[in-house]
Formats: structure tokens, sequence, C-alpha cells
């Protein structure tokens, strides 16, 4: 670890504190902006610290071996192997500190569940997600709300819209997008024999007016009346929403709340969000060319995972992970274990770069 680039941003940090200091309080946006810098700093600048003082400690130690008192030697040698052993560590700790973050990280997303191949089996298994990550996102304190929903006779999704709001959950969800296949024996299935069906899930990092500026003219509005299962009408009113971005042809509706501008809202909402993430994308596919630090190829169509029942496991693809933990998985209480593994594959990449 180089002690130029440690001291580099101790500066900074220096620099940061400074300006906090002395800004007006007037200055609000600017002073939130640099509160965030400063809070998300102070981690990797304690290390950064704690690094520089170990080595210093290091180098005296280095100087007591020369000496000719044999005790003195022998007690600088054992504080020498511990003192490697905590920077080794240290260094560890502090490359991953380094490591960029997405800027999208901290953000709330948009969940997008599709039932894909496999009928009324793929729509009970839309299902299955949709419950797994409205569970796991209880078990993290995050917010979540559905913004549009299309279900089958039996209990199934055809298609949901999650909002899923609370601390970095852009960052923690972001692998979830991509294939999931199951593979199970269906109730209506007498021979017992075990079927495969699949749905997607596209995971979008929620946008603001900020990111994404549209422009009133650029709309299609169509307004409709709601239908639930097999076609049903279930408002007696025309309050559902489908709006069209006619420059790119994103397109997002909304049928969930009986109130027209309330369905508006979330249809805005999801379609903002959309179109951010294919302004995301065609810069990601840019830096691509110099850099490869996606986890597979982010290809929804990609199969990511597979959930087994019959022998109650689930796997990634990815990062070729079994474990035998299907119901706790679907109940949301160990996908933990599945997404903080993937984090560190994606880490381990970035660091090899």
């Amino acid at each position: 670890m180089e002690k130029k680039k440690l001291e580099s941003i101790l500066d900074n940090f220096s620099d940061l504190e400074n300006k906090l200091n002395n800004m007006s309080s007037e200055n609000f946006s600017e002073y939130a902006k640099l509160s965030k810098e400063y809070s998300d700093l102070k981690p990797l600048v304690e290390s950064s610290k704690e690094y520089i003082k170990l080595q210093k400690e290091l180098d005296d130690t280095e100087e007591l071996i020369l000496s000719n008192d044999i005790e003195l030697k022998r007690e600088a040698e054992n504080e020498k192997e511990r003192l490697k052993k905590r920077i080794l560590n240290l260094e560890d700790e502090l490359k991953f500190m380094l490591i960029p973050k997405d800027a999208s990280d901290e953000r709330n997303a948009i969940i997008e569940i599709r039932a894909g191949t496999g009928g009324e089996e793929a729509a009970l298994f839309a299902s299955d997600l949709l419950r797994m990550y409205a569970k796991y996102s209880e078990l993290k304190n995050w917010k979540t709300e559905v913004m549009d929903i299309s279900q089958t006779d039996h209990n199934g999704v055809k298609e949901v819209i999650l909002n899923v709001s609370g601390k970095d959950v852009f960052g923690n969800l972001k692998f979830e997008s991509g294939t999931h296949r199951v593979q199970r024996v269906p109730q209506t299935e007498s021979g017992g024999r075990v079927h495969t069906s699949a749905a997607t899930v596209a995971v979008l990092p929620e946008a603001n007016d900020i990111d994404v500026e549209i422009q009133e003219k650029d709309l299609r509005i169509d307004i409709f009346r709601s239908s639930g299962p097999g076609g049903q009408s279930v408002n007696t009113t025309d309050s559902a929403v489908r709006i069209t971005h006619e420059p790119t042809g994103v397109v997002a509706q909304c049928q969930d709340e009986k109130s027209q501008h309330k369905n508006k809202a979330k249809a805005m909402k999801v379609l903002r969000s959309r179109i951010f993430e294919i302004e995301t994308k065609k810069k990601e596919d840019e830096r691509a060319l110099e850099r490869k630090t996606q986890v597979g190829t982010g290809d929804r169509s990609e199969r990511i995972r597979t959930y087994n029942f019959p022998q109650g496991r689930v796997t990634d693809h990815r990062i070729s992970l079994t474990l035998y933990k299907l119901e706790q998985i679907l109940n949301g209480e160990f996908l933990d274990e599945i997404i903080s593994g993937l984090i560190a594959d994606s880490n381990i990449k970035k660091l090899s770069e």
C-alpha cells in the first residue's frame, strides 16, 4: 500500500473538514453533499491513519532488532511479526475500501418480476419471488410498495412492479437481475414429474427529476379501466394510466390505485427509472470496452439462479454457490448469504483490475 496515496486521502479529508467548518448554513444542498462525502470517507481515513501508525511502529521495531540486548532483540522480533500480520490484514481492508462504489448503490430500487416460460407454474413462481423480496426487505427494515400487479386466477403473478426504499437498497439487490429458474412438481401433476419454469427479474435504481428530465410534450398518456385476473373489471371508473415516452418508446403503466392521479404518479416513477437505466447502461456499455466488472454478462436473458424443490436447494450459477436452504431463502432469511457472495465476487473482480 503506497504511503503517498494514503497521505493524499488524509489531505483531502482535512480539506473537506475545513470546507464544512467554514461553510454557510444557508448553502444547505452543498453542505448536505459534503457531509455525506465526509461520513463516507471517515472509515477509510481512520484505517489509513492506523496503517501509517503501524508502519511507523514497524520501522521503530526494525531498529530495536539491531540492538545488542538479546532480550530486547527477541521481544522486538516478536513485535515485528505481530505488526506485520496486522499490517497485512489492514492492507486487505484498505484495498476493499478503495474500490470505487457504484454511484447508484445507495438509491432505492424498483424490482420488476415477470412470469416466463411455464404457464401458471411460472406465474406461481413469480409470486414466490415477490414474497421473497418483500420478506427480505422486511428483515432489512426497508419499505416496500406494489406499484402495479397483474395476477392470474390461481394467485399467480403475470407481472409485478415493486418499489423498495431504504438504506443501500440498489447496492444489495442489483445482482438479482436475470432469469430465475424453478424445478418442482406442480400440484396438478398426477405423475409426480418435475417441471421447469422461469421468471425474469429486473432491478432498476430509482431515478428522480434531477436524474432524468422528461418533457410533458414527449409523453402520451392513455387512461383506461383497471382489470383483474381473467380480464374482470376491478374499478368502475377509468383510473388506470399508461404513459409512453415517445422519444425512447419506453412505456409504464399503473392500475393498482383507485385514484387516476396516484396511478399517474406511480407510472411516472417507473418510467423515469426505466429511462435512467437505459441511459446508465449505455454509459456502462461504453466503459465495458475498457473494463469488465459485471457479474456474468448482466443480460436478463441469462439464467442466474435455480430453485430446486425436490432437493431443497438453491444454486447461483454465477458464483457456483449451492445452499440447501430453499425454504429459508424463499422466506427472505438466507438470501443475504447469496447476495453477500455476489458482492464479494464483484469486489474481487474489481480488485483484480
